[in-house]
C-alpha cells in the first residue's frame, strides 16, 4: 500500500519496483551514468543522444537490461512499444575512414504497439510499421 502511494506521489510506473528507481537515481545522479536521459532506465543500458529520441505514450527505451540506444540521426518510437533485453537501436554508422564521424541518414522509425525481442538490432534508416514484432 505504501509503495503504491509513493509511486503515485512521484509519478513512477506501477510495473517497476522501487529498487529500479533507487538504482536509477544512484547511477544517474551519483555516478553520472546516462545523466542526460529524462526517463528512468536500467543501469546496464546505454542511451546516447537522448534528446534526439521522440517517444510515444508508455515508451521507455532502455528500461530493459543491456539496451544500447544510439540516436545520432534520431529515433522515433510510437505509443506502447516495448524493447526486450539487449536490444540495439543504432541510428548512425561511423564513417569508414574516420571513426569519430557519423554518416547522416534518416532516423529510425518504429511504429506503435511494436515489440522488439531480445538481442534484436535495428540499424540506421529502418522503418517499422505499427504492430510489428522483431525477434532474434
Amino acid at each position: 500500500m505504501a509503495k503504491n502511494l509513493i509511486k503515485k506521489m512521484f509519478g513512477l510506473r506501477k510495473d517497476m519496483s522501487l529498487n529500479f528507481y533507487w538504482s536509477h537515481f544512484f547511477h544517474r545522479h551519483i555516478l553520472r551514468q546516462n545523466r542526460k536521459v529524462k526517463w528512468a532506465i536500467h543501469h546496464t543500458s546505454t542511451v546516447l543522444n537522448p534528446e534526439k529520441i521522440i517517444r510515444g505514450k508508455n515508451v521507455y527505451p532502455g528500461d530493459s537490461p543491456g539496451n544500447y540506444i544510439q540516436a545520432f540521426n534520431g529515433i522515433v518510437i510510437g505509443d506502447h512499444t516495448n524493447l526486450g533485453p539487449n536490444v540495439g537501436l543504432i541510428s548512425a554508422n561511423h564513417d569508414p575512414v574516420d571513426n569519430t564521424q557519423h554518416i547522416k541518414t534518416e532516423p529510425i522509425r518504429i511504429g506503435s504497439f511494436c515489440w522488439i525481442g531480445m538481442n534484436a538490432v535495428i540499424l540506421p534508416a529502418v522503418n517499422l510499421g505499427d504492430f510489428t514484432i522483431v525477434g532474434a
